[in-house]
């Protein structure tokens, strides 16, 4: 319901969310959920088709990236690093510079992190540890994590291509923080938005977001109606014609 007609003193303020996005708001006027939140509300499926939909082709991470927990359901603004291989590098540089990418990651994001390599992990215990207890929501590595069963055990969200012993010492530094990185087919920007679950990560343009969701919420919704009509016995072709998908 629009506010036509009330005062202008009555006339609730915009607000701005934690997310740096307007909050939105539903079609009674009141604040919706903020967009991190519905966005977890959502699968990774239906958001691809919608962003497909919507002309965004190369969202969908490579298939080999998997929560190390099944089940994982992970969302939020993304905030992006980089790095490479570095075998001259001391162990104090590498630990310092491994330091220095925990303390910038900013609370409510979800890192991305591109390493350059499918040879050393990129997450274990006491980073897992460290960036839960800053705020970070979680963590996407198109590369190795490791020390696996200490942190399932912690809870925090961990997405990677593989498992391995081996860690970053005397090896690998990061080189950009904040800046574009390619994963697969995917350029990930700060600032976009993730959502990650059983089938995978999905990436979501920043000026896309906010449009994206809704429309996923409506195709959800669809798709609950079409579930109980063929449920109900509705024949296939009949539920496509009326649906519009399936």
């Amino acid at each position: 319901m629009s506010a036509k007609g009330r005062p202008e003193r009555e006339q609730a303020p915009k607000r701005v969310s934690a997310e740096g996005n307007s909050t939105i708001r539903n079609a009674k006027g009141r604040p919706a959920a903020p967009l991190t939140e519905r966005l977890t509300g959502c699968y990774t499926g239906a958001v691809h088709d919608v962003l497909r939909m919507m002309g965004h082709d190369r969202v969908a991470l490579p298939p080999a990236i998997k929560a190390i927990a099944p089940g994982t359901r992970l969302a939020g603004p993304v905030w992006t690093v980089s790095g490479h291989i570095d075998r001259t590098k001391s162990r104090h540089e590498c630990l310092l510079g491994w330091c220095t990418l925990l303390a910038k990651a900013p609370r409510g994001h979800v890192v991305v992190c591109q390493p350059n390599n499918h040879e050393i992990a990129l997450m274990g215990e006491l980073s897992a540890q460290t960036l839960a207890a800053r705020g970070v929501l979680g963590y996407v590595v198109d590369g190795g994590s490791r020390d696996t069963d200490l942190v399932l055990a912690q809870g925090f969200p961990v997405f990677c291509a593989f498992l391995t012993p081996a860690d970053i010492v005397e090896r690998w530094v990061p080189d950009r923080f904040g800046e574009p990185v390619t994963i697969g087919e995917v350029t990930v920007t700060t600032g976009d938005y993730l959502l990650g679950d059983r089938d995978g990560v999905v990436i979501i343009p920043r000026a896309a977001a906010e449009e994206a969701v809704t429309r996923t919420e409506q195709v959800m919704a669809t798709e609950s109606d079409m579930r109980a009509a063929l449920l109900g016995g509705m024949d296939p072709v009949a539920a496509y014609e009326r649906y519009g998908k399936f």
